[in-house]
């Protein structure tokens, strides 16, 4: 690909932008909001110039309502050889693209399954893709050519391509992606009059289900409004899990040992799904999740303080696996839990307290 166009500087459409121009392809950007655009450029995402002629592909990334009209204006004026959406809902679009008697040879519907909390240009970065599985959902109309040019831009974007069906890709992004948003929103809405003293209590567990709360509302009601139905579907579903486990906890509040001890069997059922359910989530690089050991290190809020950690860890030998930062309320400290693998778990701690830190258990 030597060539593309990218209709939208949002997140998404910056980031792809940034990682083809990397990588050698000469980009020209479009957005509504020219400033926009223009921030995009500026960050090196590619030229707002409009191109003397047709591009090789243009990736549409705008939000889900406007996916249709976009694209059949672009393939209208022959804004390029190809055509390919990365929204993040895939049937109502197709459907939508039907309707205005859209010819689905030169399109293919896609979804990169990456993005962050923040959005518009200035929180794009070129590897946000990396690592990252890429939905493609072409139909028996696509044309072979259109299919390997969106191959490979997913391998420009260093994303991992997943082959779906619309409609299956909606379900089950409602349940991966779309329905925790509006659970961890939820849980944040509790928050919002909750008493002075209880939110100073916040320790991890509380960020870790909140942390997508701060999304964008805006880019929220467009996502949700495109694929309604199938989220509707799970927290239908959720809604009686909800209903089942508040009548278990009812129960152990009850004088009675029977209804203490039911109530007690129905909590510990869906702890028990639950853990169930977390165990088939994908682990490191995609591959069977891995069971790691923690060791927790105290460290002050102090510049180079994880820089020490990490580089004592490798005179140890030992390969971090991942890294979660629980901060101490009202200090300048906190415990960084290093995850290992369980062998190399008491290597790194007795490494650890030989330099000096100081390791809890």
């Amino acid at each position: 690909m030597r060539t593309a166009l990218v209709i939208g500087t949002g997140l998404i459409g910056t980031s792809i932008a940034l990682a083809l121009t990397s990588r050698g392809v000469r980009v020209h950007l479009e957005d509504h909001d020219p400033e926009q655009a223009r921030t995009a450029s500026a960050l090196g995402a590619g030229s707002v110039e409009p191109p003397a002629g047709p591009m090789e592909l243009a990736v549409v990334a705008v939000p889900p309502a406007h996916i249709a009209p976009t694209l059949a204006a672009a393939r209208s004026r022959g804004a390029a050889g190809a055509y390919l959406d990365v929204g993040s809902v895939k049937g109502r679009p197709r459907r939508e693209l039907a309707d205005l008697g859209f010819a689905f040879d030169r399109y293919l519907g896609s979804h990169p399954m990456s993005g962050r909390e923040r959005s518009g240009p200035l929180a794009a970065t070129a590897d946000l893709f990396e690592g990252r599985p890429w939905v493609l959902t072409p139909t028996p109309e696509t044309d072979t050519e259109v299919l390997n040019l969106a191959l490979e831009l997913v391998a420009l974007c260093r994303a991992v391509p997943v082959v779906m069906d619309a409609d299956a890709h909606d379900r089950a992004v409602a349940l991966v992606s779309h329905t925790p948003q509006l659970l961890s929103s939820l849980v944040a809405a509790r928050l919002e009059s909750a008493e002075e003293s209880a939110v100073r209590l916040c320790g991890q567990g509380i960020r870790d289900v909140t942390r997508i709360a701060a999304s964008d509302p805006r880019m929220w009601i467009d996502i949700l409004s495109a694929n309604p139905g199938p989220v509707a579907d799970v927290l239908t579903d959720l809604a009686a899990d909800l209903d089942e486990t508040v009548r278990a906890l009812r129960s152990l509040e009850s004088a009675d040992a029977e209804k203490r001890a039911a109530g007690a069997d129905g909590v510990t059922a869906l702890l028990r799904r639950g853990n169930a359910g977390q165990e088939r989530v994908p682990g490191k690089h995609g591959a069977a999740p891995a069971v790691y050991e923690t060791v927790a290190v105290l460290i002050t809020d102090r510049p180079g303080e994880l820089a020490r950690i990490f580089a004592d860890a490798g005179v140890a030998g030992v390969n971090i696996e991942d890294v979660r930062i629980e901060h101490a309320t009202g200090q300048q400290a906190g415990l960084v839990q290093l995850m290992v693998d369980p062998n190399a778990a008491p290597v790194l701690s007795a490494a650890l307290r030989e330099r000096g830190w100081s390791i809890r258990q």
